[in-house]
């Protein structure tokens, strides 16, 4: 079904991995458009409830696959066929997303890490905004999450320096959300992503939905707006079950409905 990239679901978690390891999975048109293809299966299946995207052998994703363009490319239709169409699809998944860098994640391959929720990154692996040492901006909306996570002036500097970035400094920059070493990234991963899966699912999509709103919103807009969700809520199978184990003082099984 996959060509550049494999798709696994285990334990109500789908794994999406980047699977060009000899060109550090460098993007190329067919990669954006089964990433986006996967993460909108994943996003329509019942039974997962949790995705994690990582890239094959010894890098997260390189970026743009440069061998695919050249000096007559339109890079704006590059844009709009290939990467607006992925982040999108990741912007509109309801699950959470968790983002495992095993390597160096450079240029789209930052950005695809920054539309995630979370990014959990090992030791040795680093981000670089690398787009300025080839005379271009940022893209696959890189300047839209980037200042969203670590501020105006810093994304400012981190976009025009390009300066690598460690997973020690992601970390103190507010960019991945935990640095673990490098042997046991995948176990880590793991347990992460289980436990976003065995949390109330409906939840979490209403968080990501209203957080997300909460940033073009007057106050009174979203006040309605966060009554609605909570009356959602208040309606699964998993707000029950969690006022019932709250009451007989014991861990809550949520379902995810």
């Amino acid at each position: 079904m996959f060509e550049t990239i494999n798709y696994q679901v285990h334990n109500n978690i789908a794994w999406i991995t980047m699977n060009r390891p000899d060109k550090l999975n460098a993007f190329i048109g067919q990669m954006n458009k089964e990433v986006q293809q996967a993460v909108k299966q994943a996003n329509g299946e019942e039974s997962v409830r949790c995705l994690v995207i990582t890239g094959e052998g010894r890098a997260f994703c390189s970026g743009q696959d440069l061998s695919e363009v050249n000096e007559d490319t339109n890079l704006g239709d590059i844009i709009r066929s290939n990467y607006g169409p992925m982040i999108k699809e990741i912007a509109r998944c309801d699950k959470p997303i968790v983002a495992a860098l095993n390597g160096v994640a450079a240029g789209a391959g930052m950005s695809l890490a920054l539309a995630c929720d979370f990014r959990i990154a090992s030791e040795k692996a680093s981000m670089v905004e690398a787009f300025i040492h080839v005379g271009l901006i940022p893209d696959a909306g890189n300047l839209y999450y980037l200042p969203r996570l670590v501020g105006h002036a810093k994304a400012l500097e981190l976009a025009i320096l390009g300066e690598k970035i460690t997973a020690a400094e992601a970390k103190e920059f507010g960019l991945v959300t935990r640095v673990v070493p490098e042997a046991s990234l995948e176990t880590e991963v793991t347990q992460f992503a289980e436990r976003l899966a065995s949390m109330p699912t409906k939840a979490i999509q209403l968080i990501k939905r209203n957080l997300k709103e909460s940033w073009t919103m007057e106050l009174d807009e979203y006040l309605e707006k966060e009554a609605q969700g909570q009356r959602i809520a208040g309606l699964t199978a998993d707000y029950k079950e969690g006022v019932e184990a709250f009451l007989q003082k014991r861990k809550p099984e949520f379902v995810g409905k």
